[in-house]
């Protein structure tokens, strides 16, 4: 297990609204675990975000303490790309934010949320949209990978329904994308 400087992790939880989880800390086993019990990865740290702003900040904190970082929504990736051996899960799971628009029947979906928690709330509002099956599934991952569903015959894939997204750059840098504001960003 890599050891990292105390001063430097206490630096960084005092920056964050979420929390910084290390191997000792009673949680740290269940919040290591990905949905694929057979990947077994210790990573230094997970920084559970609640916002975009501590995304930022494990982005920096990863970057100077040269760690190699693993983002996780859902977790719920057969190859256990969401976690990491020795670096740092960046973990958006707790970031669960849904805002629906009934007028423009549009949401806005934080990156933590899984299908379940998406429909449930959508079919509330009376609206549906492409979206997969397994509703413990993240929705941002599925969305990023295509997102095939059982509308996708009338409504195309996930990704073809999305009007725009918010990252954050490997530099740590919030932006917006869409089809007229970082087109490259969008389509790609």
């Amino acid at each position: 297990m890599r050891v990292l400087d105390t001063q430097a992790i206490e630096a960084l939880r005092a920056t964050l609204h979420g929390k910084v989880i290390l191997a000792g800390d009673p949680e740290y086993n269940s919040a290591r675990a990905v949905w694929n019990g057979m990947i077994e990865r210790h990573p230094a740290l997970i920084v559970q975000c609640a916002e975009t702003s501590d995304v930022v900040q494990a982005l920096r904190f990863a970057r100077e303490q040269n760690l190699d970082i693993a983002v996780r929504g859902g977790g719920h990736g057969v190859p256990g790309y969401a976690t990491v051996d020795n670096g740092i899960v960046i973990d958006l799971s707790p970031m669960k934010d849904l805002i629906i628009d009934t007028q423009r029947q549009t949401a806005l979906a934080s990156p933590g949320l899984r299908l379940g928690e998406f429909i449930r709330t959508t079919q509330s509002y009376g609206l549906l949209t492409t979206i997969g099956t397994d509703p413990d599934t993240g929705l941002a991952g599925l969305t990023l990978g295509g997102g095939m569903g059982s509308l996708m015959g009338k409504f195309g894939l996930a990704c073809d329904n999305v009007l725009s997204f918010e990252m954050v750059t490997a530099n740590g840098e919030v932006v917006r994308a869409s089809a007229g504001e970082n087109p490259d960003l969008y389509w790609g």
